[in-house]
């Protein structure tokens, strides 16, 4: 120490003095205070003052409190000078001591000390200002600071009885800065404001904040422990209708009625079908259990309980993995592939995209309801299937109301409860095919529930309260588009799949339906013929050829699995597949052809069977006879043309076929009446030209 010294009007302190850095703690002028000591560089500090005559010690607070090994710049330059009034030394070389602020001062120096910080330093004395204005200030912080404490406010019992008694406006200013409730900025900031009105005006704002949120907390809890109150109160009650209900040999059925409501809290409802849904059960707590309407309301209730209103298949798609998927399971297909991928792209980027509603149209057997099974495999959801050909009441599709005796929703929301999730892919087939009668169109009833602007809260008659199917991919399916009325095929995106053409059906059968008919037989394939390209190829120059050229074979991968394990072998020849295309189908899709080859394959599995061999190849020669005399005549159109014979072609809802049309005279005078007759089921057209 050196005898240089600095004078208050009070104290005379030494010219330097030993620093130890506070974390998180700023100590104020006349206040007394604990604190904890660890660091050694502190415990020296304090060691050293301990040692003067007078145990005086710089205390200043920390920039960052996770710094261990702090310098002269990670310290506030303004502190306060304390008297160190106890010291506890623990075993573990810490120490714990009580100290008492006195002045506020300014770091002018650091000096270099080895074993501790030691620093010199100037006073700061207080600037008092207008005396009127800080005896206004100081009575408006004191009710302030009063209403604080009423409030709950983070202030110990002591300083509030102190503060009381105080009538320094400094000292009660930083008295108060003591508050937890401020951070280490505003208690460092408040030590550095040397005039006191603007440190009362500092605090006089930031009790009013304080109060503020006090008085909302206690608010808050108030309607909380209201809430809490009334619970109580009700699970009380509940309790001693238990114990009632028990003794009168009733608490089974309350059993259930808890066990309802559990279920009801549990299934994510929204409120309006929650409370709905939980006044249903009040009522049924209400009402004898011998009455036929019990039934009906435990029933009602069960049905809204086991509806999915929230789970639901995440949307977490992988595109190229769908692709392959979409693949594996069809041939080219392109233009459905892409739209489904492209609302798949869509939605992985805009969640609340609503999902499209696809009408797939086309003759029977090309694929549109398998594609609708392969769509959910690759998006990774449920798939639910409604056949809608043939119905004729709308109740099929909204339910019957709950006044009807047997009531149930209708099979939407029938299927949904299959589904189980809130998103699956719901199949509407045979769309072409509802009909009308006195009992509704279940056409019009349909326009809600693939309206993408209504669907979001479809009512059910039976259920009576919204359900959201927006959620649901909608694909439906119809042979012919004419027969759909226009304001639902107007809703609805149609894409339309064309018959086969020879070429498609060579790929299918190898890569698709021959594997298949193996493995249903126990049989193995022999070897998988890979189909020439023929004129009838696609055109990869157009876009959509080029998509289905670029189209993997991926039913072959499975064929050569096949071809690799062990078992009676069967060859079906390329030859025989096109003879049984050409002369045993005549088809645009592939159900008879998979029919002819699970026939061929079915009487080779006879043969296995009757120890017949265990290796047969099946040729164009073959085919008769297995399938016996060819049913069609191919390239009828090709023959040259004959007198009083062309060539004609017929379209219907199963697809196309070439004819024959042939022109006859004959003699209209014939007959008992001598008028011509026609007899048979002749259409309208036909009669018109004969």
């Amino acid at each position: 120490m050196t005898d240089e010294t600095k004078e208050t009007t009070e104290r005379t302190y030494p010219g330097e003095l030993p620093l130890v850095p506070l974390r998180e703690a700023v100590i104020f002028p006349k206040i007394v205070t604990p604190l904890g000591v660890g660091r050694e560089r502190s415990v020296a500090a304090i060691d050293a003052s301990m040692r003067a005559e007078k145990h005086y010690v710089i205390l200043a607070a920390q920039r960052d409190a996770e710094i261990d090994e702090v310098t002269s710049d990670q310290v506030y330059s303004v502190g306060t000078v304390a008297e160190i009034v106890r010291l506890l030394r623990i075993p573990d070389g810490s120490a714990q001591v009580i100290v008492q602020g006195l002045d506020r001062v300014r770091i002018t120096e650091w000096l270099g000390e080895p074993k501790f910080f030691q620093a010199r330093f100037e006073v700061i004395r207080d600037e008092q200002g207008d005396p009127v204005e800080r005896e206004a200030l100081m009575r408006n912080v004191k009710g302030t600071f009063q209403q604080y404490v009423d409030n709950g406010g983070s202030i110990l019992p002591e300083i509030a009885m102190t503060a009381k008694s105080i009538d320094d406006a400094s000292h009660f200013s930083d008295l108060i800065a003591t508050s937890p409730d401020l951070t280490l900025e505003q208690r460092q900031q408040l030590l550095e404001t040397k005039n006191v009105i603007e440190r009362l005006r500092f605090l006089s704002v930031f009790l009013a904040k304080q109060n503020e949120i006090l008085e909302l907390k206690a608010k808050i809890q108030s309607e909380v422990q209201s809430t809490i109150d009334k619970t109580q109160r009700e699970y009380i009650l509940r309790e001693q209708m238990k114990t009632i209900q028990k003794e009168l040999g009733e608490d089974e059925g309350s059993a259930e009625l808890n066990e309802l409501r559990e279920k009801i809290e549990a299934a994510g409802m929204p409120e309006p079908v929650k409370d709905k849904a939980l006044k249903e059960v009040s009522r049924l707590e209400k009402i004898p259990q011998a009455s036929p309407e019990t039934g009906v309301i435990r029933t009602y209730v069960d049905w809204l309980v086991s509806l999915p209103w929230q789970k639901g298949a995440t949307d977490d798609w992988d595109i190229d993995e769908a692709g392959r998927i979409l693949d594996e399971d069809h041939y080219g297909l392109a233009k459905v592939k892409d739209r489904i991928l492209e609302y798949m792209a869509v939605r992985k980027l805009a969640k609340d995209l609503r999902a499209p509603i696809l009408c797939f149209v086309g003759p029977p057997g090309v694929g549109k309801t398998s594609l609708g099974k392969s769509i959910a495999r690759a998006m990774g959801r449920k798939f639910v299937r409604m056949s809608l050909g043939g119905i004729r009441d709308e109740a099929e599709i909204r339910g019957h109301r709950r006044t009807y005796v047997g009531a149930l929703p209708g099979r939407i929301l029938q299927n949904m409860k299959t589904a189980g999730e809130v998103n699956p892919v719901f199949m509407l087939d045979e769309i072409d095919k509802v009909g009308a009668d006195f009992r509704g169109d279940p056409s019009s009833a349909l326009l809600e529930v693939l309206d993408p602007e209504q669907n979001f809260s479809f009512s059910d008659h039976y259920l009576e309260v919204p359900y959201d199917l927006s959620k649901v991919i909608f694909i439906t399916t119809a042979n012919i588009e004419d027969t759909i009325i226009p304001p639902l095929r107007d809703r609805m995106e149609i894409i339309r799949l064309p018959g086969y053409t020879e070429d498609e059906k060579m790929h299918i059968a190898t890569g698709y339906l021959l594997p298949r008919q193996l493995k249903q037989h126990g049989l193995v394939a022999e070897a998988v013929p890979a189909p020439e390209a023929t004129e009838a190829a696609p055109d990869a120059s157009t876009p959509d050829a080029a998509a289905e050229a670029q189209v993997p074979a991926a039913g072959n991968v499975a064929a050569q699995e096949l071809a690799k394990a062990d078992g009676a072998r069967l060859e079906i020849t390329e030859g025989a597949l096109k003879k049984i295309i050409r002369e045993y189908t005549r088809e645009a899709g592939v159900r008879n052809l998979e029919r002819e080859i699970g026939a061929i394959n079915r009487k080779i599995a006879r043969k296995v069977a009757s120890n017949e061999g265990d290796k047969f190849t099946v040729d164009a020669a073959d085919v008769a006879t297995y399938l016996g005399p060819e049913r069609f005549e191919y390239g009828l159109a090709e023959k040259e043309d004959m007198v009083g014979a062309a060539t004609g072609v017929s379209v219907s809802e199963h697809g196309g076929d070439v004819l024959t049309v042939e022109a006859t005279i004959v003699d209209g005078t014939f007959g008992e009446g001598k008028d011509f007759q026609l007899t048979g089921q002749i259409g309208k057209v036909m009669e018109e030209s004969a």
